[in-house]
């Protein structure tokens, strides 16, 4: 009897890396082979693209997941059998690709939140399976004549039943995100409000505005990114910025919670299909976030503007002046500016998805072999209503004295204003304790890393904290190191 193969650890981590380095492949594969077979035999099918059916179902607070009631295109009377209200907010939510050819559990979640929200509102869900249950590239070509169906409807609705434009929000998830794009840009006149939910990025990305959702589409349009991977030839979600406020949550491409990593290392034993899961809990976490905004007004996310996600990972983002931040989700402020605003924002794995962001401004003194190594330290915050220990400082960048260094750390939880700020080493050896431990003296004849004070500006409240060295002779056996709140005034000390 032959013996069976053992799967050696060795072997294991080479495929595993293997498929890291390849990642942009495996999706390539994913997108164009799995789903786009027989490609052009359905191009072939296109011409019965304008028999396909694109309905209008106005679904209710009590049965958010059921089809009960369709308005017909055409038929008026259909607006009163439906209780459609020709004065409330009027949102249309349009789903993205699909190859089951049935809705998704999001939609059901995404109407019951809406009409939480805003009680009176019509929330109609835009039904074009028929033309999304298909290979991709198939469904993204249809997601223009679908589009243009949308915007002869709502020509139709604002011609019938009086409703202003103004009061119509489309919210469009994925592929839907660009025929909510196309329907504003088919309608007579401009809708009030597009939101793009993760716009899909494969044959979207670097096109011209007519062939994607744009800031022409409506008088505004705002984006969030959750799955971009902007390192990869070929990203799941669009990365260039498409409406008037872009948002990219934990910088748009990983998301906490989602096991990529793990849907990675399953890949060697299930094949390919142990990414789906993976992909879609980051792809569709631009729902959740919208959800999350529309259930939990009082503890929606901020994001800030910046050039940069590696300028707002070190904190150097967090102002409010000049509509620098805003509010994510459903209660976005409307800002219109000729280019595209990019903002960020850090969130938790799970819904209230809302951190507290802090940047921290460092000045260090000293000599510079005492800053030949790169320390590891975790930060731990008190306030006037609660504590957060142990956050891991994020070290971007080589130390170096005579310059000051800016770092963002976030909370899941409101600590109330910060009275007291401990550093301590996360993992000690001999030779990185005593260095350390040598960083904090304010006395000048010692050799050691001198740190005065430590400034905090706090993003959600906008308040500047300056933390003084509490005890200034620390000893040098000392792992940890206390900075508690002084009177001296919040100093701006570099230009960014």
């Amino acid at each position: 009897m032959p013996s069976m193969p053992i799967f050696k650890p060795n072997v294991y981590y080479s495929v595993f890396n293997f498929i890291v380095l390849h990642f942009n492949s495996i999706l390539y594969y994913f997108f164009n082979h799995l789903y786009i077979d027989n490609f052009l035999e359905d191009l072939r099918d296109l011409s019965d693209v304008n028999k396909a059916n694109v309905k209008f179902s106005l679904r209710s607070p009590s049965h958010p997941d059921e089809d009960v009631c369709y308005i017909v295109h055409g038929k008026p009377e259909t607006l009163n059998s439906c209780s459609f209200k020709n004065t409330s907010k009027t949102f249309m939510v349009i789903h993205g690709w699909t190859v089951s050819g049935l809705f998704e559990s999001w939609v059901e979640k995404l109407v019951a939140a809406l009409y939480n929200r805003e009680k009176d509102a019509n929330v109609i869900v835009v039904d074009w399976l028929d033309m999304a249950q298909n290979h991709y590239v198939v469904a993204a070509h249809n997601t223009k004549m679908v589009g243009q169906e949308i915007g002869l409807f709502i020509d139709w609705l604002e011609e019938t039943a009086r409703i202003p434009l103004e009061k119509l929000h489309l919210i469009g998830y994925s592929l839907g995100a660009h025929v909510a794009g196309f329907a504003g840009n088919h309608a007579t006149n401009k809708v009030g409000r597009i939101t793009g939910l993760d716009p899909a990025g494969p044959d979207f990305e670097g096109v011209h505005a007519h062939g994607r959702l744009s800031p022409d589409d409506a008088h505004f349009v705002d984006v969030l990114h959750t799955f971009t991977r902007g390192s990869l030839g070929l990203s799941i979600g669009i990365k260039q910025p498409v409406g008037h406020v872009d948002i990219y949550p934990n910088g748009g491409s990983f998301q906490p919670g989602c096991n990529m990593r793990g849907a990675l290392e399953k890949i060697a034993s299930y094949g390919i299909f142990a990414l789906n899961n993976a992909i879609r809990c980051e792809h569709e976490r631009s729902v959740h976030l919208f959800i999350d905004s529309l259930l939990n007004e009082e503890e929606a996310s901020r994001a800030y503007s910046c050039g940069s996600n590696d300028m707002f990972d070190r904190g150097m983002c967090l102002q409010c002046r000049k509509n620098r931040c805003n509010t994510v989700g459903y209660d976005v402020s409307k800002v219109r500016k000729a280019r595209s605003i990019k903002m960020f924002t850090k969130t938790r794995g799970s819904m209230p998805f809302r951190v507290f962001h802090y940047q921290l401004k460092i000045n260090f003194l000293g000599k510079i072999n005492q800053l030949a190594m790169e320390p590891e330290l975790t930060v731990s915050f008190y306030g006037t209503n609660g504590k957060a220990e142990d956050l891991k400082l994020n070290i971007q960048e080589k130390i170096t004295p005579n310059k000051t260094h800016s770092f963002l750390v976030v909370t899941e939880k409101d600590i109330g204003d910060l009275l007291m700020l401990k550093f301590k080493l996360e993992e000690s050896t001999s030779s990185l304790l005593s260095l350390l431990s040598s960083w904090w003296y304010t006395d000048s004849a010692n050799s050691g890393i001198q740190v005065h004070k430590i400034r905090v500006r706090v993003g959600e409240t906008q308040k500047k904290i300056v933390l003084c060295l509490k005890d200034p002779q620390t000893g040098s056996s000392s792992q940890d190191v206390v900075f508690v709140k002084c009177k001296e005034p919040w100093r701006y000390l570099s230009k960014r």
